[in-house]
């Protein structure tokens, strides 16, 4: 079974989805199911994993909704305060929802760099393995060294590092990102989505050997067993087709042997969600 393990839906709302500017016109528009199951069909894929794009329960409720209503959508990552005093309250109300799988935080737009190691946000982190959810980690290379602490501290806890940390394809020095991957991927309970790659490049003037160097990085760091397939769709429309962004890693993923291949486009996903 192959699964997109990394998309969104919205229904686009100028304020709400400020972060949509007008340099992304193509994405100020709603995406839903509808818009995708078909691109999902053409390339063969199964079914997907929606991940929270707005910090509110008001988001992941309309994830569930949609997930509840479409069996190819396999699981569902939402978005809960982790800082909140009633969290232990909220995490067990969550719990009666089989799709729901795991939590995100944008941390990558908050102003401290060590924002993971906060006295707050690690004790919401430390009650989420009781729940069996899990987290996805959506942070830049200057964040790693931080995730590295995190992951150290909560050994029960799965976490999923998004976009393989986000790696800027348009220089050339990639070892602040190397260092932080390498040393990230040594802890057995963290994944990695090959997710979002054209998005941290030139949208316009990419070519697939532009990601290689960190795909060996990733691969040979964390080895296929533990990296998942993504789209990021849609925000991957910004610099490619669903096709594209799918053409880049099967061709990349050839020369593993077809039991490596199966787990990384679908295997790993259904392991680490629990889908």
């Amino acid at each position: 079974m192959k699964i997109d393990s990394h998309q969104h839906f919205w229904k686009f709302h100028p304020v709400k989805d400020s972060w949509i500017n007008d340099d992304m016109k193509i994405l100020q528009r709603d995406f839903l199911p509808l818009d995708l199951h078909s691109l999902l069909q053409e390339n063969s894929i199964d079914g997907c994993v929606a991940v929270q794009a707005d910090q509110s329960e008001e988001e992941t409720h309309f994830l569930l909704e949609l997930a509840s209503a479409n069996d190819w959508i396999k699981g569902v990552v939402g978005w809960i305060d982790l800082r909140s005093e009633n969290l232990e309250d909220r995490l067990r109300y969550f719990s009666q929802y089989k799709k729901l799988k795991g939590f995100r935080h944008i941390v990558q737009a908050e102003p401290e760099d060590d924002f993971l190691l906060r006295d707050d946000f690690c004790a919401g982190i430390s009650k989420l393995a009781k729940y069996n959810f899990t987290y996805d980690l959506l942070i830049f290379p200057t964040h790693l060294p931080y995730a590295v602490e995190l992951v150290k501290r909560f050994p029960q806890q799965s976490f999923v590092i998004d976009h393989l940390a986000k790696p800027d394809f348009k220089q050339s020095d990639f070892s602040l990102w190397e260092k932080g991957i390498r040393e990230i991927a040594n802890c057995p309970n963290v994944f990695c989505k090959v997710s979002g790659l054209v998005t941290e490049t030139d949208w316009h003037s990419w070519k697939e050997s532009d990601f290689t160097y960190c795909l060996d990085v990733v691969t040979e760091a964390f080895g296929v067993n533990r990296l998942l397939f993504g789209s990021d769709w849609p925000v991957s429309l910004l610099a490619a087709s669903y096709e594209q962004s799918c053409e880049i890693l099967v061709h990349y993923f050839s020369k593993f042997s077809t039991e490596q291949q199966d787990k990384f486009w679908g295997g790993n996903a259904i392991e680490f969600y629990n889908l």
